[in-house]
Formats: structure tokens, C-alpha cells, sequence
């Protein structure tokens, strides 16, 4: 049984490896159940058969199970079957399912369920708590010990900076203002379509000759948006506002390295750094390159988020912003991470709690 214990390694490595959701470990699922139900149509070494058309099959069934689709980068899913689970090993992988009546395609799914047990149990601390027993390095820290959630600590990361933020955006009332140079009045009629469309300023109440006498300018509120696209490298923007800054997040130590890959990564002349870990003489270091101080607005920590939260839920201020903290954290959580109280019955509809394979069963532990 040699080669199906390497397929099954090469599987095994694809769920260790995934965040809650589970896309690439799903896609193969899908396939496999696919090539089962139609052994004739799907020919598993040929991966013209399915590579586009799984793209599809996996978004389906993730929409079912987590109210969702991928909307994963094309290079995140690039390499799945080119180095993850080239088709040779599918094809081990499929003839072995064929053969078991569906074990392979059952055993994915049973450790979907199983990851997202425990990401319920992780996830019920916070949206059971009240802002005067909240703790957020609890939460931070209940993902970095569960080997099962530490893929989806970044998420979490990234909810628990976004909540703060926007909360703290709201409660001050920040806005921000767009206004021209009144001697810019001709140029702006020029383009009053463009302006209107794109900058928000109307000069619709306005006659061309008028212009010079009035500030036109557009006033909103400032928001924080988070852009909500995983990458897999871990670059880019997670999270940008209105008013200027974008905010890149990372769970893990800041190093230059890290950190020039972030400046490299994002178009803007203002970054926010939120990091886990920021030692102070990388710190230094990274300000002191020429052409990236002005690029880096400020470095946040860890214990700058604690210490935040702490004022916020149990701080001066706490009546006016520790609920809607909680709340904002919560819900982000609920779109985020979909609660799975129980197999689901498309699940149970193909029959996979039915399946009792010794082989699977003895190695899903």
C-alpha cells in the first residue's frame, strides 16, 4: 500500500495546511466525488478534464457549507495541481475512493467538520463574552495553541485590528473633507463629469463663470474597509481607509525582509504595519532606509492592541464604545467564520457518515 500512503500524505499535507474553509482540500473532494459518480467522463490523469470546471464544483459546495465562495487569488490555487496534488497522485487517490465507495471524499469532509468544531468552540468565547470580561489575547491565544486553527489566525488578526479601528472611527465622528484650489475653477468644469463620478464634487448648482467664488468641496464620514481577498504569500493590502492609510496585517514577527516585502507590495504612500511582534531594531532599521520613511505611517503592535481594547471595554470610555467593540468583533467573526452546528445534509445525503473504511477511519486520528 505504498503508493496510496503517499497520495494520502500529499492530502493529509493539503488539510494540515488549510485555512477554516477548506477550498483546496474541498476542490479535490469534489473531483474525486465527481470521478466516482462518473468514472467514464473524468479521466484524473488528464487535467484538462477538470481543472477549470473543479473551480466551479468547490465554489458550489463552499457556498452550501460556509455561505461562500474562494475568492482566493489565482496563484493561491495555481500550484494546487502542479506540485500539491499532481495528477498522478489524484489518480491513486481516486481509484482508491472508487474502491472504498467514497472513504477518500469522506475522509476531507469529516476533517472539514472537525475543523470547524473547533473553530466553534474558539470562536464561542468571544461571542459569548460582555465587555467586562472580554480579553483579546484569550482569543489571539486560543487560535496559536489549536493546531487545527493556527492557518485561520490571520483572519482573526485581521477581524480584531478591523473592529477596533472602524469602532474607534465611528465613535469620534471623523470625517474627511475634498475641496480644490478655487483658481482650479475652469480645469474642474472641464472635467465636471469626471469630478462628479470619481472626486464626488458636483458643480451641477454651479455656472462656469461662478466657480472662482465658491469652495466647492465634498464632505463624508472616514470608514475603514477591509478588502477580504486571502493570499496565500501573505502580501498585499488587507485592510485600506478613506481618509489615506492602508493597513497591511501580519500575525507573524515584523523582519526587514517582511517588512520590505509589505512596502514593495502595496501602492501607497502611507502604510500601517500591524504585526504581532515588532523588535525594536528592525523597527529602527526599516525607518532609516531612504525612500521608505515616508511610506511607513506607523508600526502597531500586539500590545498596542491589547492595551486598546482594555481601554475600550474597560476604560473612561467604555459605556460609550465597549459594546459596539463587541459587537462590531462579533459580527465580523459570524460573516467570517459561519457556524456548523452539525453535519451538513448534503453531507449526510451522499451518504459519508455511512462509511466505515478501516484504512481511513484507523488513520484519521
Amino acid at each position: 500500500m505504498p503508493d496510496i500512503t503517499i497520495a494520502k500524505a500529499a492530502l493529509d499535507k493539503l488539510i494540515k495546511d488549510a485555512r477554516a474553509h477548506l477550498y483546496r482540500p474541498i476542490q479535490i473532494a469534489e473531483i474525486l466525488y465527481r470521478n466516482r459518480m462518473s468514472p467514464d467522463t473524468i479521466n484524473l490523469l488528464n487535467l484538462d478534464n477538470y481543472r477549470t470546471q473543479s473551480n466551479k464544483w468547490r465554489d458550489d459546495m463552499c457556498q452550501i457549507l460556509v455561505g461562500r465562495k474562494s475568492n482566493s487569488s489565482a496563484n493561491y490555487h495555481k500550484d494546487l495541481f502542479s506540485t500539491l496534488m499532481p495528477p498522478e497522485k489524484l489518480k491513486i487517490l481516486g481509484d482508491e475512493n472508487i474502491k472504498t465507495n467514497g472513504a477518500v471524499e469522506a475522509y476531507v469532509y469529516s476533517r472539514f467538520v472537525k475543523k470547524r468544531s473547533q473553530l466553534a468552540s474558539a470562536l464561542d468565547y468571544c461571542l459569548t463574552a460582555n465587555k467586562e470580561n472580554f480579553d483579546v489575547a484569550k482569543l489571539i491565544n486560543s487560535f496559536t495553541t489549536e493546531a487545527g486553527l493556527k492557518r485561520s489566525i490571520d483572519k482573526i488578526y485581521e477581524i480584531i485590528v478591523y473592529a477596533l479601528f472602524s469602532t474607534l472611527v465611528s465613535a469620534l465622528e471623523l470625517k474627511i473633507e475634498l475641496s480644490i484650489n478655487q483658481s482650479k475653477g475652469p480645469l474642474l468644469f472641464e472635467f465636471a463629469d469626471f469630478a462628479k463620478m470619481v472626486m464626488c464634487l458636483d458643480t451641477g448648482m454651479l455656472r462656469r463663470g461662478d466657480i472662482c467664488g465658491y469652495n466647492v468641496k465634498n464632505t463624508q464620514n472616514a470608514k475603514v474597509f477591509r478588502v477580504g481577498v486571502t493570499n496565500a504569500a501573505d502580501r498585499g493590502l488587507d485592510m485600506y481607509s478613506n481618509w489615506g492609510p492602508a493597513i497591511q496585517i501580519k500575525h507573524l514577527s515584523l523582519n526587514e525582509e517582511l517588512a520590505e516585502g509589505i512596502v514593495e507590495g502595496v501602492s501607497s504612500d502611507k502604510i500601517v504595519i500591524v504585526c504581532k511582534e515588532a523588535e525594536e531594531r528592525f523597527i529602527i532599521s526599516l525607518l532609516n532606509q531612504i525612500g521608505w520613511r515616508n511610506r511607513i505611517q506607523s508600526i502597531v503592535t500586539e500590545k498596542n492592541l491589547i492595551d486598546w481594547y482594555e481601554k475600550a471595554l474597560r476604560g473612561n470610555y467604555a459605556e460609550m464604545i465597549g459594546d459596539e467593540l463587541l459587537n462590531c468583533l462579533c459580527s465580523e467573526i459570524s460573516n467570517e467564520f459561519p457556524s456548523l452546528e452539525e453535519t451538513p445534509e448534503i453531507l449526510k445525503g451522499r451518504g459519508y457518515d455511512e462509511i466505515h473504511d478501516e484504512f481511513w477511519n484507523a488513520l484519521q486520528e
